[in-house]
């Protein structure tokens, strides 16, 4: 194997390791109660990093694999680069709205917090289940 599989497969790491990582981390994260402005800010946050740090692993999959010649894997990776961006274009901006509606005491706004950060997480397990049915078809 040369160096691009390589690189891909320590890209492929880099995905299992960040999703599983802010998957496992941010389950704990729906116990808070998200009526104060820390938590919202603190849960908004957590997927803001989540979602970078997912798509440059995403990119770098994909460029990897791409270089390794192995094209339905970087067409993966690029899927999963525009899946981050469309859901940190839609989640962040949710988050931002309904913690400020928290600050107003809108108690409907924590029920809307706690669904879309469910749904984030979702979307994460989603991403995390493909990501590994994606790696036992890889052959080296």
């Amino acid at each position: 194997m040369a160096w691009p599989g390589y690189l891909s497969l320590f890209f492929t790491v880099v995905l299992l390791v960040t999703t599983t990582y802010f998957l496992l981390g941010g389950l704990p994260l729906l116990v808070l109660q998200h009526d104060t402005p820390m938590d919202g800010r603190f849960v908004r946050r957590f997927f803001e990093i989540y979602y970078k740090a997912l798509f440059a692993g995403a990119v770098g999959a994909c460029i990897s694999y791409a270089l390794w010649g192995r094209w339905f894997f970087a067409l993966g990776g690029g899927g999963i680069a525009l899946v981050a961006l469309a859901l940190r274009r839609r989640v962040i901006p949710a988050m931002q709205r309904l913690g400020e509606a928290i600050q107003c005491d809108d108690r409907g706004a924590i029920t809307a917090f706690r669904r879309v950060h469910a749904a984030a997480l979702s979307a994460n397990l989603l991403q995390l289940v493909l990501l590994v049915w994606a790696v036992l078809r890889i052959t080296i």
